[in-house]
């Protein structure tokens, strides 16, 4: 096929947009002299410095030079973070004057004056360090080279974005001091673009889907929305002065770059906030659904705050302790960036005491209960700042009301309570209120509006989804296996019913005393068995290798989740590390749950434990804890055994809606009816959420689906007989499915096979979903299915250059058997093919003609064949030309019908054994196979042996090869005069030889063209060797299948 928009083409339309829309200067890397072991555009730093820093010395310029150029020994990510740091606020520097010792500040960028910066887009740009490397666009800030681009051509179906996430992981290795000095990453192929930094991993680079803050048609961006939605020049710096930050996490550290939803929604905040300030100080309510990034979003703000409103003073306000804690820690990690240590109020009066004693900055974290403790005025200072974090929660209330209580004597006496937004209010009159949520107000919820105004942005639960934010949630009725009765569902009702009222907490006690008999029937012995016996099946058959198996289970009650903790370890007793209690504990607690519930340290241990992929806890058993600002991404399940409604119940499956690799949604299994509850809650949400949201009971949504895609699926394989996948041995079934591969792969079913893996891909998404659902015949067909999916994503779509190994094939299929189906033998896919799995080798080349998958022996060779071309690509000219034109010509004549199966593997053999033979050539002539790529450029004119003696062009191969080697360092392929330079060195050595005949000027230039590309790639030498595999032995192959999660399907 023919790349009318190749990599090049593509870059070259991003230069334009960057020269002629967004007015950077251009500049082609070869063009310009430097130092190609600096990662800086140095002229244009230095000039910089002096520009931006008007009237600084020479000395401090040189200073803050020399800090900017040598780092401490650490890590790549600690340097990076002492850079930003430079970048955001300036280096702080030392120098004399007159004799005396001075300190100031010399600034990088000059956030004031966006002019008064140099933006240039460079192409081309070598740089040299444990390897020379040219990524393929570089934005220069001031010289700081502080965006890197990888692209990959939106016309080659072997790459796309993820190909180029890798590349820019190779950078990091290869020229790790270039990501010293960057402050944003960029991958893209025009059809997805998406930004991150040097931590992000490739789930956490995030698409730029507007210019302009409108979140309306964004879910297919254009590729210069994003471009221009980062990369206006105001824009860029302020993304980078305010919404960069790391998060210090433990011995690591996370760079973060907000997001689009959070960069427009912040600066919409700041605006709402500064008005507020002027007017009735209701600052807004700020909606972005959970698992969005809304604690970040709190930090960016709070940063912006303090420079937006002349350093006012934060009061971050949670209405429970943990809450509290889990905010406080974010706070804290980003404290660098907040630039100062956030504060705990220990007591009211500590609060008192911290407020009093300032009159600017401090962002003091502090919970409702004390405000409640008095409605006194804690400060009448103006410039307070109160961000409420989940802002709506039940207890809010302007309106006083009279309470009858008893006394101490006994008599009846009333008493005025006032709504706790009142106290709050009354506590601070001053200060300017704002709503930080994940879930919507309340249509009836007056009081909220009445505190913070109306809502200021709106991210929804649509909009997260189609963003890649977060993942959508699906629900499985459970409650048919616990056979309850009627009494005990309507018993249930009238728990929501309660719930549902927002009453007071006495009424709340009152009626649950009233329906006391809900714990006793939930905790019945008898149905908590069933309970337990139907999550072990539901999990151990359709959960447990589902990504990292990470699962949560909902208790009742504190006495319930114990009941089920010890049951679970009854039925599994070897599961001691694989489940754990996490719940508060009481002071009339039996001794045995002391032990293990244990205490604040032992729940800090459990959260690392569940927050780490690799740890042998799964299960989590929760009651309250954890249900809300706790996340863990790859937790994918939670069984619910608890009533919950409205914000509580929309906060606690949140939990499995955070992103993680290829997860597909969470899943949450309901044993106590909360499909109505559920409707409800999704009532204040918005029209697209309740339209995509409002039922996704996987009996409804994905099990249709993925009847509907099996169906396909089977169509597309008519005329094939698998059945012997489900009855076979492991060799029929090995051979079921390369026999399968070999039917897609037909050369006149190419659209059938671009189809089978877009449908099969998406059966397999919904089988992860609804698997519990799905009968075992339709379970092993979809496993089927799956199976020769990924064998012919693996033929076809490796990548240019990658290797092919049937070793891994075949262990990424016995892997996939073994979760889907429980298939514990061992599959040896190509059973046919014994030997070595070399292209230089005859036995193998026979063992692939030999193959009865005709189609798929065209594939492996095709593949094999490729493989090696792309080594000559950028070793070999001539053979690079040869083979490729050879390996074309079978192809078309195959494709046109005008070549058998039998046919074009002949022509394929051929080849093969000819690539074998030449590279045996270089042997024979003592020649490495460098060497033997200067001597084919040499031999390339058929009549140049007339003129020369062998002897005598091996001698000048030599020769060339050794002055090319002595003068390498010379960048000759990226500047003209070091490239003239290059030519004048060859044409020398050459005439001094006699090279070429008379009439043969031509020579000379596929000489110079081979030289030009073993410069270019003279740091590749290990890839020049061509790729050999064993193949495994039946045992070792059996290590593998069982080395569980080491291969990601």
């Amino acid at each position: 096929m023919l790349n009318f928009f190749r990599e090049e083409d593509y870059e070259k339309s991003l230069i334009e947009l960057f020269q002629n829309d967004l007015e950077y200067e251009y500049v082609y890397g070869p063009d310009i002299e430097r130092d190609f072991y600096s990662p800086f555009y140095e002229d244009v730093l230095i000039e910089s410095l002096y520009r931006i820093n008007h009237g600084a010395t020479n000395d401090a310029i040189q200073d803050a030079l020399f800090k900017l150029k040598n780092f401490e020994n650490g890590e790549l990510v600690q340097k990076n973070a002492i850079f930003m740091d430079y970048l955001q606020n300036g280096i702080p520097v030392r120098y004399f004057f007159d004799g005396e010792e001075r300190s100031s500040i010399v600034y990088l960028v000059d956030y004031k004056n966006p002019e008064n910066n140099s933006f240039v887009v460079a192409n081309q740009w070598t740089f040299i360090e444990n390897s020379n490397k040219r990524p393929d666009l570089i934005l220069f800030l001031n010289g700081l080279p502080i965006v890197l681009m990888e692209l990959k051509s939106p016309s080659r179906e072997e790459t796309d974005a993820s190909e180029a996430y890798r590349q820019l992981r190779n950078y990091m290795q290869e020229i790790p001091s270039m990501f010293i000095y960057n402050a944003i990453c960029v991958m893209s192929d025009q059809l997805i673009s998406k930004a991150g930094t040097i931590t992000s991993g490739e789930d956490r680079f995030m698409e730029w889907k507007t210019k302009d803050g409108n979140y309306e048609n964004t879910q297919y961006a254009q590729f210069d929305t994003f471009f221009e939605g980062i990369f206006q020049k105001e824009r860029l710096l302020d993304i980078i002065k305010n919404f960069i930050c790391f998060s210090n996490e433990g011995i690591n550290s996370y760079k973060i770059l907000a997001g689009y939803h959070q960069y427009f929604a912040v600066k919409k905040a700041i605006e709402s906030t500064k008005h507020a300030t002027v007017t009735d100080g209701k600052g807004g309510v700020f909606w972005h659904t959970q698992g969005s990034g809304k604690s970040l979003s709190m930090v960016f703000y709070a940063h912006l705050l303090q420079e937006a409103l002349d350093s006012p003073t934060i009061v971050v306000l949670t209405d429970r302790n943990d809450l509290d804690d889990q905010l406080y820690s974010q706070f804290v990690k980003c404290k660098d960036f907040l630039r100062q240590e956030p504060l705990q109020a220990e007591s009211r009066e500590n609060l008192k005491t911290l407020l009093a004693g300032r009159q600017a900055n401090g962002i003091i974290f502090t919970t409702m209960q004390k405000f409640e403790e008095s409605d006194e005025p804690l400060s009448e200072r103006h410039n307070i700042i109160v961000m409420a974090d989940e802002a709506h929660r039940g207890q809010y209330g302007l309106a006083e009301k009279i309470k009858i209580t008893k006394n101490e004597s006994g008599e009846e006496v009333a008493k005025r309570v006032i709504g706790t937004a009142r106290i709050i209010r009354n506590t601070l009159p001053n200060a300017t209120y704002i709503g930080f949520t994940g879930t919507p107000i309340s249509s009836k919820d007056r009081s909220t509006r009445e505190v913070f105004g109306d809502y200021i942005d709106i991210y929804d639960m649509t909009q997260s989804v189609e963003d890649g934010a977060t993942r959508p949630v699906y629900y499985e009725s459970r409650v048919i296996r616990l056979n309850l009765d009627q009494a005990t569902l309507r018993l249930i009702d009238a728990e929501y019913d309660l719930m549902s009222l927002n009453a007071d907490s006495e009424v709340i006690e009152k009626s649950k005393h009233e329906l006391g008999q809900m714990e006793a029937i939930l905790g019945n012995d008898n149905t908590l068995d069933s309970l337990v016996h139907d999550i072990l099946d539901h999990y151990e058959n359709n959960r447990e290798y589902l990504l990292t198996g990470k699962a949560m289970i909902v208790a009742y009650s504190r006495s319930i989740a114990m009941k089920i903790y010890k049951r679970i370890l009854e039925l599994r007793p070897n599961w001691e590390e694989k489940v754990a209690v996490v719940m508060t504990s009481g002071n009339n607690d039996p001794e045995e749950w002391r032990q293990i519930i244990g205490n604040k340290h032992h729940k800090n241990e459990l959260a690392k434990k569940c927050k780490d992929n690799n740890s042998p806890l799964k299960i989590a058993i929760v009651v309250d804890m954890w249900l809300t600002g706790f996340d863990v991404p790859s937790l994918a399940t939670m069984y619910i055994y608890k009533p919950m409604t409205g914000h509580n119940l929309m906060q606690a499956i949140a939990r499995v809606n955070r992103v993680f690799r290829d997860k597909e949604g969470g899943l949450i299994v309901d044993y106590v009816g909360i499909a109505t509850a559920l409707k409800q809650a999704m009532n204040d949400y918005t029209s697209r959420d309740k339209k995509n949201y409002g039922d996704t009971n996987v009996a409804m949504v994905a099990y249709p689906k993925f009847l509907e895609k099996l169906s396909i699926c089977r169509d597309i394989f008519h005329g094939y007989d698998y059945s012997k996948f489900k009855s076979g041995t492991d060799l029929e079934r090995a051979k079921t499915i390369s026999g399968a591969v070999n039917f897609i792969m037909d050369k006149e079913r190419i659209e059938d096979k671009d189809a089978f893996v877009k449908e099969a891909l998406m059966l397999h998404q919904a089988l992860s979903l609804c698997s519990s659902l799905v009968n075992e015949d339709d379970r092993f067909e979809a496993a089927f299915f799956e199976a020769v999916r990924v064998l012919v994503l693996r033929l076809t779509n490796t990548g240019v250059g990658k290797k092919i190994s049937l070793p891994e094939m075949n262990a990424r299929i016995n892997e996939l058997l073994k979760h889907s189906i429980k298939s514990e033998g061992v599959i040896n896919l190509f059973s046919d093919i014994k030997e070595e799995f070399s292209l230089f080798d005859p036995k193998f080349l026979q063992d692939v003609a030999n193959m009865k998958e005709k189609n798929l022996a065209i594939e492996l060779l095709k593949r094999l064949i490729s493989n090696q071309v792309s080594v000559y690509r950028r070793t070999n000219v001539v053979k690079s030309e040869k083979f490729s034109e050879i390996m074309q010509r079978s192809l078309n004549a195959y494709l046109n019908g005008m070549l058998t199966n039998e046919e074009v593997i002949a022509e394929m053999l051929k080849l093969a054994k000819q690539i074998a033979a030449d590279k045996q050539e270089g042997e024979k002539l003592g020649l490495t196979a460098d060497e033997l790529a200067f001597y084919d450029a040499l031999v390339k004119p058929q009549a140049i042996k007339d003129f020369y003696e062998n002897e005598e062009l091996i001698s000048i191969t030599k020769e060339l090869a050794d002055t090319l080697r002595k003068n390498r360092t010379i960048d000759w392929q990226k500047r003209e005069s070091a490239r003239a330079k290059m030519r004048m060195i060859i044409k020398k050595l050459l005439k001094k030889h006699k090279y070429p005949p008379e009439g043969m000027d031509d020579a000379v230039q596929t000489v110079i063209t081979q030289c030009e590309l073993w410069t270019d790639n003279y740091d590749m030498e290990e890839e020049h060797k061509s790729y050999s595999y064993s193949m495994p032995t039946e045992e070792r192959l059996a290590m593998v299948a069982d080395d569980i999660g080491k291969y990601n399907l």
